[in-house]
């Protein structure tokens, strides 16, 4: 016959080790490296980046619009005199300099 004790033993420690592997299992599926906070984590990140690429997108266009406007083919005459008094600190001859 077998022993008692040793099969007390094995009834005690299979459901353990089998807690133990689901436990393991359970808290890499939350915490893990592709787990669920690290889901939510790279979201909330993808969040952030997608309104700094609208951001981005918009002053491209601004900058675009701008380089249009200072081209041969499209010169926009107000904005050459800005940049000028801007750049160059020019000012018309009519015109008060206030420092």
């Amino acid at each position: 016959m077998a022993n008692p004790r040793r099969r007390a033993g094995y009834g005690v420690i299979l459901p353990l080790a089998l807690i133990g592997f689901g436990g393991y299992f359970v808290f890499a599926a939350v915490q893990g490296e592709y787990g669920v906070f690290r889901r939510v984590e790279l979201d909330a990140q993808r969040e952030m980046l997608i309104a700094e690429l609208r951001l981005l997108d918009a002053e491209a266009a601004k900058m675009r619009d701008r380089t249009l406007r200072l081209s041969d083919e499209y010169l926009d005459l107000d904005l050459l005199d800005e940049r000028a008094r801007l750049v160059l600190g020019l000012a018309r001859t009519d015109e008060i300099v206030v420092e």
